[in-house]
């Protein structure tokens, strides 16, 4: 078979794939390259990938070609490597792509090269629209970038319809940083944004796609947890302690760790959002009262 036959394979996958050689050169570029940039095989094939073309960057806006770039680091190492990113189109928009890295060796098992195949990450085109309409509807939290009180009130009312109606289950969690006020004095309050922004991105990565966490206020925060049963939620409550005690802020030469003290409850019809909130509070207070660092869940013996 000739090279050809395989180029009218890459030629007809979903995802884009190109190829460069170990001076950063792009030899190949496939159809759906050219869909997903905008840039034509014309324009890319024969220039460098720094050459103002791809342009991959993070969340904010920081572009990889100044260091960090997947590619780079897999010609330099030989690992492969998977990463979600921005990549500029043509037309000057930025479109997010999931991009996976390999490293191309000849017989000797030198590297050569390396391939890059990128596709559309609809999942981040779907969070990134959700993200628009709540900041539309000022429903996030400016500091942390996850949902508000308002936010958080709309779902537990529009949650508390469906128990009422349907019958389906949900459960509230309530977190509270522990000594929060003892980073803002001794490190002043910018430290103390970057731990409630820690804190919270910890939270939004941990749980599940369709659970909800929103600032409450202050270092406080709550999660919704729709479809659960105490068991689960105490296994989702105890992850999220976990994971914020294995997290920290560098401020200086210094690694500043915090915990969190959670309590949760499972809805009941008879509810109201704001007794709801007032039960996990009270299950979260109980937790302080054991030492801080744990979960305390109503009716679960946790």
């Amino acid at each position: 078979m000739n090279t050809t036959f395989y180029e009218v394979i890459l030629d007809n996958l979903f995802d884009g794939v190109y190829y460069l050689d170990t001076n950063r050169i792009i030899t190949y570029w496939n159809k759906s390259a050219e869909r997903i940039s905008g840039y034509s095989r014309e324009e890319v094939i024969g220039r460098k990938c720094t050459d103002n073309i791809l342009r991959h960057m993070t969340d904010n806006g920081t572009e990889l070609c100044l260091g960090g770039c997947p590619a780079v680091q897999t010609l330099q190492d030989g690992k492969m490597r998977e990463e979600d990113v921005f990549l500029y189109h043509k037309e000057g928009y930025r479109v997010p792509v999931s991009v996976r890295v390999s490293p191309i060796r000849d017989a000797s098992g030198t590297i050569i090269g390396a391939v890059e195949i990128f596709s559309i990450n609809e999942k981040r085109i779907a969070i990134l629209k959700e993200v628009e309409f709540l900041k539309t509807a000022m429903l996030i939290d400016t500091l942390t970038g996850i949902g508000n009180r308002k936010h958080a009130e709309m779902i537990l009312n529009t949650k508390l319809a469906a128990l009422k109606t349907s019958g389906t289950p949900f459960g509230v969690l309530f977190l509270d940083i522990d000594h929060f006020k003892r980073v803002n004095d001794t490190y002043g309050h910018n430290a103390g944004d970057r731990m409630l922004r820690m804190v919270a991105q910890t939270i939004a990565n941990t749980i599940r796609s369709m659970d909800v966490v929103c600032r409450w206020g202050g270092e406080e925060f709550i999660v919704i947890i729709p479809e659960v049963n105490l068991q689960i939620m105490g296994k989702i409550a105890e992850r999220i302690r976990f994971l914020v005690s294995e997290r920290w802020i560098t401020e200086g030469e210094n690694q500043v760790k915090v915990t969190v003290s959670i309590g949760g409850v499972l809805a009941e019809a008879s509810d109201a959002s704001d007794t709801i909130v007032q039960k996990a509070d009270a299950q979260m207070y109980l937790s302080k009262a054991a030492g801080r660092n744990c979960v305390t869940i109503a009716g679960s013996g946790v």
